[in-house]
């Protein structure tokens, strides 16, 4: 069995304390999104569309919009991110150990990622039309070791990850592995990479582990607005070519995101809505070639 004593770890973690109510962010939702100049409405809500311009004409750009909702489908999706009477959405709890975890039926999606790829940042993004939800970095890495879980309703629950990279504690593998391994409402496993520092060591190794055990999972590539097109580029096209040739597990798709300019935060929505049962959004075109996952 694979161990991943080289991961170690920063949590995200939920604050007991009370603090001030986040502001909804003026991009939360995709009404905003609708009314802005064709680019750059494009640029957000379908990330690769700002890198096609740079594209070789000999690399197809069908490898990119395998999952490529139309606007509506985009739409139906943030309703599911849109609290409402009947429809909650907020922090639930948190497990310290395997043990601890709570047994919930509806699909689970988990975010894992190294130390300061950004993960707690995405978590709000997606949750930016519930700001009370208030997600935290524990300001010395390595000191939590939680998995926190967010119910969406009788929709899915996600799950927040340690983070791995910086001071792992030694029961970070024993709480993990158990886990990812026998999960069995674990639909969907993102992994985040940094789209400045690309696919790591400890990534590789989180890699190898989803591998091992058959965890669908997809490649989410964070902080799109700190890299330069080029090397976003560059970075997209080896995270296709790593996909296709050394793995089978991963889905053939990497995500762009920017938790800053909201960039991908809709599709990624989207994507979390179909996998979890919830939207089923009709074929492109591009996704003729591909199994879109189940």
């Amino acid at each position: 069995m694979l161990r991943i004593k080289a991961l170690p770890l920063l949590q995200t973690h939920i604050s007991c304390c009370p603090s001030v109510a986040q502001r909804v962010h003026q991009l939360a939702s995709i009404k905003h999104v609708c009314v802005l100049p064709e680019r750059r409405r494009q640029g957000l809500l379908y990330p690769f569309s700002s890198l096609e311009e740079h594209l070789s004409s000999q690399v197809s750009q069908e490898e990119f919009k395998i999952f490529h909702p139309s606007l509506e489908e985009l739409r139906q999706a943030e309703t599911l991110f849109t609290p409402s009477s009947n429809h909650s959405i907020d922090y639930s709890t948190s497990a310290v150990r395997i043990d601890h975890v709570p047994l919930l039926k509806q699909p689970e999606v988990c975010f894992m990622g190294r130390s300061n790829v950004g993960k707690s940042s995405l978590i709000r993004a997606l949750f930016s039309l519930v700001p009370e939800v208030d997600v935290r970095v524990s300001k010395t890495p390595g000191h939590t070791k939680k998995l926190n879980f967010f119910t969406v309703g009788k929709a899915f629950t996600l799950v927040d990850m340690p983070g791995y990279g910086h001071n792992a504690p030694r029961d970070f593998v024993e709480m993990v592995e158990p886990y990812l391994q026998e999960r069995q409402n674990l639909v969907r496993t993102f992994l985040l990479v940094d789209g400045g520092a690309g696919l790591q060591k400890v990534d590789l190794v989180a890699v190898e582990m989803c591998e091992e055990f058959n965890l669908p999972y997809v490649l989410v590539v964070t902080k799109m607005d700190r890299t330069r097109q080029g090397a976003l580029l560059a970075l997209a096209l080896q995270l296709r070519d790593f996909i296709k040739n050394q793995t089978s597990m991963c889905f053939p798709q990497p995500f762009l995101v920017s938790s800053v300019q909201f960039s991908g935060i809709y599709l990624l929505r989207c994507f979390i809505a179909h996998v979890t049962g919830n939207l089923q959004p009709k074929p492109s075109i591009h996704a003729a070639l591909y199994k879109l996952p189940e």
